[in-house]
């Protein structure tokens, strides 16, 4: 359930509603606006009149929200959430960002790899220490090593680094080691226990769709994140498993703008996993763009056939270089206020 607040309450006029919602067992999610204030109630709002909140003097309306997620549901937060992810960078909002790199980190090529995908125009650097791999023979990743690596990369660049958590004991070492994004791939997507435990802290969180998860599922991982108190969510679009096997996923453009309709959050289209394949992965990004993405995840090589994990889907630089000249045109025709022309 939501109460929309009257533009003239005044701060403690908004207090008591609160405590007056709280005292009764429920918690609130305040949302403050350019023309509203948004008071989201959690709980069995059904032990709640909505005609006696109604009649109180600060409230314009009220409205039950049906859908289990309350944190991520746009109802409860009308205005888009920007993410600050570190160093300058902001992400939603009208924030567009990519972030670019290996798919694992090998070594001393990933700081050569970090400059040319931000000469050609990528914002945050991406790159897995620990691998979640189908095989337990395959390599997993170089660990805290491939951490130090990442954030000497980022300070000589001043990129945030964006990097895939796996347990939740690994949690204080991320925070300790600065990790600017942590990533829960699609493996983790509900592995609650960790998704609480990356809620219990403020860093940003880059949360993938599990491997055939619904768009609901998806949002009530967020929502696990979300309810520990942790609101720097960005939801990511990676593909899901189908009977299809042309690609190694199918890229489910739908859900960009189903996730925006849905959710205040930032969504971020990741067409490297999607696709599988180099040569279906810039086709995957420019629609991911179309389609109101506020971000790309695309993996990005100087040698893939050489790569130690996913060599087969990652983008050479000048590949990369060529996608983001025509993401940037693919930007501008979307943002365009063609009111204006």
């Amino acid at each position: 359930m939501i109460a929309v607040v009257k533009q003239a309450a005044t701060k403690e006029q908004l207090g008591h509603l609160i405590e007056w919602i709280e005292d009764r067992g429920f918690k609130t999610h305040v949302s403050q606006g350019d023309n509203e204030t948004i008071v989201g109630i959690i709980g069995d709002t059904t032990q709640i009149d909505p005609f006696l909140l109604e009649s109180m003097s600060i409230v314009e309306r009220v409205q039950r929200v049906s859908e289990p997620f309350k944190k991520a549901n746009r109802k409860f937060h009308p205005e888009d959430t920007v993410v600050d992810c570190g160093h300058g960078v902001l992400l939603g909002g009208g924030h567009f960002q990519v972030m670019a790199g290996p798919c694992s980190v090998e070594g001393k090529n990933l700081l050569h790899i970090a400059r040319l995908a931000k000469k050609a125009g990528a914002t945050m650097l991406r790159g897995g220490a620990y691998k979640p791999r189908t095989s337990p023979y395959a390599f997993q990743g170089m660990g805290p090593q491939g951490l130090d690596l990442l954030l000497e990369a980022s300070a000589e660049l001043d990129m945030p680094v964006v990097t895939e958590i796996m347990d939740p004991r690994d949690v204080e070492l991320f925070l300790d080691r600065g990790v600017d994004v942590m990533q829960i791939g699609a493996r983790n997507a509900q592995n609650f226990t960790l998704l609480k435990e990356v809620g219990k802290t403020c860093v940003p969180v880059l949360l993938k769709r599990g491997l055939a998860g619904t768009i609901d599922e998806l949002l009530m991982a967020a929502e696990y994140i979300m309810s520990e108190g942790n609101p720097n969510v960005i939801l990511c679009e990676r593909g899901i498993r189908t009977f299809e096997t042309r690609t190694r996923n199918t890229f489910d453009v739908n859900a960009i703008p189903v996730l925006k309709h849905l959710s205040h959050l930032p969504v971020v289209g990741d067409p490297s996993h999607a696709t599988g394949y180099t040569r279906y992965v810039r086709s995957a990004a420019y629609a991911a763009t179309a389609a109101g993405a506020d971000g790309l995840e695309i993996e990005v090589h100087d040698e893939p056939s050489a790569a130690w994990s996913d060599g087969a889907q990652a983008l050479t630089p000048e590949q990369f270089a060529d996608a983001m000249r025509r993401i940037r045109l693919i930007r501008k025709a979307v943002t365009a206020n063609l009111d204006e022309e």
